[in-house]
């Protein structure tokens, strides 16, 4: 890729990630993606619904260029401080796959959402305060739609996975 290129991608990639922040106070990759405009709302629904057998699928880019953004968007989310949290995507029993290998690794990188800290803090004071863990988290999918799929976040996730592949 041309450095000029990569040079768009990274902005473009921020600037969806910012917006996610800004938004829903944490991002996913599956909102970065939608952001740059590489996955269309409709097609990430279908995914949810389990019609479409794979994310990437339905991703308007190849394997390399995805890769890239995403490479730049753990960046981005390491640089911010922001916590990573593993995410569950279900559809009914069976879990929906991202990536066309499905290699856990991918998986995870794809479920992991990142989170603002003070979000983090202020779940943790709420548990104590109340002597019990509070509600899981079930953000909700670039259309606005939760019912699609169960999604729950998960335990932090180690400071080495930001370095992934």
């Amino acid at each position: 890729m041309h450095p000029r290129n990569r040079t768009k991608l990274a902005a473009r990639v921020i600037k969806a990630a910012e917006a996610s922040l800004k938004e829903r106070k944490y991002v996913a990759p599956v909102g970065v993606l939608v952001g740059v405009g590489w996955l269309d709302p409709k097609a990430l629904e279908r995914w949810r619904l389990g019609q479409v057998d794979y994310l990437e699928r339905v991703v308007q880019a190849n394997l390399a260029r995805i890769s890239k953004a995403m490479k730049v968007f753990r960046s981005w989310a390491t640089a911010r401080a922001l916590v990573p949290r593993e995410t569950r995507y279900r559809r009914r029993s069976h879990m929906l796959r991202f990536s066309k290998s499905g290699h856990p690794t991918l998986e995870l990188m794809y479920r992991t959402h990142w989170v603002l800290p003070k979000l983090i803090h202020a779940k943790n004071a709420r548990e104590k305060l109340n002597g019990r863990p509070g509600e899981p988290c079930s953000p909700v999918d670039a259309t606005g739609r939760s019912e699609a799929s169960k999604v729950e976040m998960q335990r932090p996730l180690s400071p080495d996975f930001a370095g992934a592949p």
